[in-house]
């Protein structure tokens, strides 16, 4: 337990304690996005909801695989309070047109526009916490931002599930506007400028993209973690996808079920993040990773012959081995890429494991309308398959816990 606590530490510092609470504000609004969204493809498409969803999840990451490298470029170049600020706001104005949609294409075209600023402040939010937080104490609050992405998991979809009961799904878009709207004050109140040091001969953005791209990939750690994303993503869109039809198609229950069980799928991951925290320097990242990769896909293999209440267990677990792949990737970042570059570095990051979701989400979409009682089992192999190549091929002689890139 005081392992689990020391992640707390790092908001003695007032710069990131800031930073922080504009996230939280941030997340809940992300939080509330995706019940809604869901809720909303259910309306327009009844037990074609998957299809749907796998149409608007993959014009998400489409944004973030087109859009992040820039944002990491930019970000080690400009003020990235500026960056936050502008990509919250704009995420407001769009938001306040989702109630408003009556057609599907109308959720693709507003989908690809949200998630096109969400490109440029999650990693932007990401490359500045070991900016302002400093070496000894970024794993601590990486691990808490992590934790934190989850709690509101936890928390976002069991409130909007009983929300929408009350007030309806489409009212969702509109507190998760005024949630990104206090981020937007938040960060606005930060005294520091938020701005990396730049050294060095001046070098295109399209350099700093290619940059970010190079680095990620030829560390080993980092290329094994980011792989193992691949694996990760296939349960993840599993999950985002086919829920809801599980839940309210195949188990004929309500919303406020839906929302309960991706609680319990947060709340797995939540518990997870704080593990990593307290764990930390203990066990090797690429430990968690691996093992993360493997729960997460074992979780999901029987999942069309549990009820609710079996669901629940699943998907704890389902979750937990999500946040153990992709936080421990995030601090190997901050470990072995040095300051003034982990901003691209980021930035490419997000494109490269938003681009595994970009195939997942269709696959789990087809499969899903395709075969709603079995399409758990598919992505559950589908996931253990890709692990075991990834493991033998690409698995690190010697796990890193913190050594700088062209040190192992």
């Amino acid at each position: 337990m005081r392992g689990a606590l020391a992640v707390f530490s790092s908001l003695k510092n007032p710069v990131f304690a800031r930073l922080y609470a504009a996230q939280t504000a941030s997340l809940l609004g992300d939080a509330l996005i995706w019940v809604a969204l869901a809720l909303l493809a259910f309306e327009l498409a009844g037990l074609q909801a998957a299809l749907v969803l796998g149409v608007a999840l993959t014009l998400r990451v489409t944004a973030f695989v087109v859009f992040s490298p820039l944002a990491g470029a930019l970000a080690d170049r400009l003020s990235r309070k500026v960056i936050m600020v502008t990509a919250n706001l704009a995420r407001v104005g769009l938001l306040s047109l989702l109630p408003l949609v009556t057609e599907t294409w109308q959720v693709y075209v507003l989908m690809f526009a949200l998630n096109t600023f969400t490109a440029f402040f999650t990693p932007t939010f990401q490359a500045t916490i070991p900016l302002v937080t400093g070496r000894r104490d970024y794993p601590q609050a990486i691990a808490l931002s992590g934790a934190t992405f989850e709690m509101l998991g936890v928390l976002g979809p069991g409130i909007a599930g009983a929300l929408a009961v009350v007030m309806g799904g489409r009212s969702l878009f509109w507190l998760s506007a005024a949630a990104l709207l206090a981020s937007a004050v938040l960060i606005l109140t930060v005294r520091a400028k938020l701005k990396v040091a730049r050294n060095g001969p001046a070098v295109t953005t399209w350099s700093d993209v290619k940059e970010g791209t190079s680095r990620l990939w030829r560390d080993g750690p980092i290329r094994y973690g980011l792989l193992l994303e691949l694996v990760a993503s296939v349960a993840g869109a599993w999950v985002l996808v086919n829920t809801v039809v599980h839940v309210k198609g195949n188990l004929a229950l309500g919303d406020l079920h839906f929302g309960w069980v991706m609680a319990v799928f947060g709340l797995g991951a939540t518990i997870a993040a704080l593990a990593v925290g307290a764990l930390d320097r203990r066990w090797p990242r690429t430990t968690f990773i691996f093992f993360g990769a493997l729960v997460t896909s074992l979780a999901i293999l029987p999942a069309n012959l549990a009820n609710f209440a079996p669901l629940l267990a699943l998907w704890f677990v389902a979750g937990a081995g999500q946040n153990w792949v992709n936080l421990p990737v995030q601090t190997l970042i901050a470990d072995r890429i040095p300051e003034a570059v982990q901003g691209r570095v980021y930035g490419a990051h997000f494109a490269w494991s938003h681009l595994w979701w970009a195939g997942a989400y269709p696959l789990a979409g087809w499969l899903g309308s395709a075969l709603p009682t079995t399409s758990f089992w598919y992505g559950g192999a589908i996931g253990l398959g890709l692990l075991v190549v990834i493991q033998l091929v690409f698995a690190p002689r010697r796990a890193a816990s913190g050594a700088r890139a062209g040190e192992d």
